[in-house]
């Protein structure tokens, strides 16, 4: 099925929940106007289904192929990303000093929700080089950010991460991967690294890799990592392009999804001759990667939004197109399209109030990240906040709609013809990569919770408490939230907290989700549909919500009531 642009709720999200004309009331971003904003959520809309959407299932049946060191796309994947770069659409929120546009961050969500939604697997690549371009513009010199943003940002070189080992999954802080100094200022890079999204290809003319590594003597753990720039090819003074660098992809992992998507075991330094530059100071690493993750973050809980969306579209007409059994109850016996029954209606209803709740999560997180950069006070923070909750909860959203996608095609969507698999098997990576959903709880619950000693996320609590008056529901799911936080912040233990942490996240992340609904149905832009969407996230997912509270309050204890031997036996 043909991906369509769901362009007018994208809008009323990017006005109402990002506040995009406040945005452009400021100088930084006056060029976001009204026209603008429509122009490029039209124009990329329009991008997005003519040229990744075709290659969607294309993609998924060939997928990438390695041969000879070389990582090939289907045929047509080369074409379109080069329409992509020559029509500037990597440009959008990159530093204008390097050839960005300098537009919002919520713009640049944007592009990637389309990009995303018409073909998941291909909008990775321009997914992962927005991070580099993210990492070395706050940490990298002078001469580094010379050397690859503007080419980065053009779209023209691409970017990737490469912080996952064999033997150091999460842990970052077990890896083993090693930079020795050279003498001149470079260093010598050896190690290997896995599950590198987009880490061989030959879509662009370059891959930037961002390694990190350890330099000798570093502390042991997480604190003696530093972050190197690591080019496929060296680049000359000049900016062409050099000889290769010592680098390989040494294999492609065989996936459940996003086959298009080529995941490489890269192996650096077989000769003892692989160059990088560092990026920061040594035993930084973390923080300068940092700086790219919660970029990835934030765009991996946008891969949720994407996929429940094409999930919500393929299902939509199928279920308006497939007619089966008459309507319970009816006095007419004919068959009838299954839409007109209440358990796909139910189905389709959910699928929605999830996908636009996620929707509105995601734009007003890309907001207050736009007003951090402003240095509006408290938006950071709240930002930070908010991330935890878009990752988590809206790589959740994209399983579960697609999983319903799958429940309205009945038999035909467990069969690969009509696409309601892909999306499935598509949307399962995402609460995995750029930290588990766990560890995004987690650092709820450890870390954002000690802002301002609770004060940031009492603030936000309170925020939708007094906005909630006419959704009971959700105003009473928004309160939990507070006990709920309140109680982890004073006697919980630190298991307790952990215990809690995912029903915890996923309460928060829909109390701020139906109350970002509930301000698009005030607004009166999206009619008696959104309306009746808000509705029934507040008074259908909210009471749900609600339920979580007891497990967030629950406690350690019954989880080590079995040993490790008992649990696992």
């Amino acid at each position: 099925m043909d991906y369509t642009a769901p362009t007018a709720d994208q809008v009323l999200a990017i006005r109402v929940n990002a506040g995009i004309e406040e945005l452009a009331g400021h100088d930084r971003f006056a060029a976001a106007s009204a026209d603008m904003v429509e122009a490029i959520v039209e124009g990329i809309g329009q991008f997005a289904a003519g040229e990744f959407a075709p290659l969607n299932r294309k993609g998924d049946l060939e997928g990438a192929r390695l041969a000879n060191g070389t990582v090939s796309l289907p045929q047509g994947f080369a074409e379109a990303y080069q329409a992509y770069v020559e029509q500037g659409w990597n440009t959008i929120s990159g530093p204008v000093e390097h050839g960005g546009q300098g537009l919002p961050f919520t713009l640049a969500a944007n592009v990637l929700e389309n990009l995303g939604a018409a073909n998941m697997a291909f909008s990775l690549l321009p997914m992962l080089t927005v991070g580099a371009i993210e990492s070395l513009h706050h940490h990298g010199s002078d001469a580094q950010k010379a050397t690859y943003l503007a080419k980065l940002i053009s779209g023209e070189w691409s970017g990737t991460m490469n912080l996952t080992e064999p033997q150091a999954g999460s842990d970052v802080g077990a890896l083993r991967t090693t930079a020795t100094p050279r003498g001149d200022g470079t260093w010598l890079i050896k190690g290997t690294k896995i599950f590198i999204t987009w880490g061989e290809h030959d879509l662009a003319r370059n891959v930037i890799h961002l390694v990190l590594a350890r330099t000798p003597g570093a502390p042991a753990g997480s604190r003696g990592i530093s972050l190197f720039v690591v080019p496929k090819y060296h680049v000359n003074g000049d900016g062409s392009l050099g000889g290769r660098n010592d680098l390989r992809c040494a294999g492609l992992e065989h996936k459940l999804g996003i086959m298009a998507s080529p995941t490489c075991v890269m192996s650096f330094g077989d000769n003892d001759q692989c160059i990088g530059e560092l990026v920061g100071h040594e035993n930084e690493g973390l923080k300068a990667m940092f700086t790219m993750m919660n970029s990835a973050r934030i765009n991996v809980g946008n891969q949720g939004v994407q996929i429940a969306e094409r999930a919500l579209q393929a299902a939509r007409y199928y279920a308006r197109e497939r007619v089966q059994s008459a309507r319970a109850g009816s006095l007419d016996k004919n068959p009838v399209a299954i839409i007109e029954h209440p358990d796909v209606r139910r189905m389709l209803l959910r699928m929605r109030a999830l996908t636009e709740g996620a929707r509105a999560l995601l734009y007003y997180t890309a907001g207050m990240v736009d007003r951090g950069a402003l240095g509006i006070a408290g938006a950071q923070q709240r930002a930070d906040c908010l991330v935890p909750l878009i990752k988590a909860w809206g790589t959740d959203v994209g399983c579960e709609v697609a999983s319903l996608g799958v429940q309205i095609h009945g038999g035909m969507g467990f069969v690969e013809e009509t696409g309601a698999a892909q999306h499935y098997r598509d949307a399962r990576i995402a609460p995995i990569y750029e930290g588990t959903n766990g560890i995004q709880a987690a650092d709820l619950v450890t870390r954002k919770l000690g802002y301002e000693q609770g004060g940031v996320l009492a603030a936000l609590f309170a925020d939708v408490i007094a906005d909630s008056a006419d959704a009971p529901q959700l105003r009473a799911l928004a309160e939990d939230c507070r006990d709920v936080a309140t109680w982890m912040a004073g006697s919980a233990s630190l298991d307790d907290k952990l215990a809690g942490s995912v029903p915890f996240c996923t309460m928060a992340a829909m109390a701020v989700a139906g109350w970002q609904l509930q301000r698009q149905a005030r607004d009166g832009a999206g009619g008696a549909a959104k309306t009746v969407v808000a509705r029934y996230f507040a008074e259908h997912l909210a009471p749900e919500a609600r339920g979580l509270k007891v497990a967030a309050m629950a406690g350690a204890d019954l989880l080590y009531a079995l040993d490790a031997e008992a649990l696992a036996g």
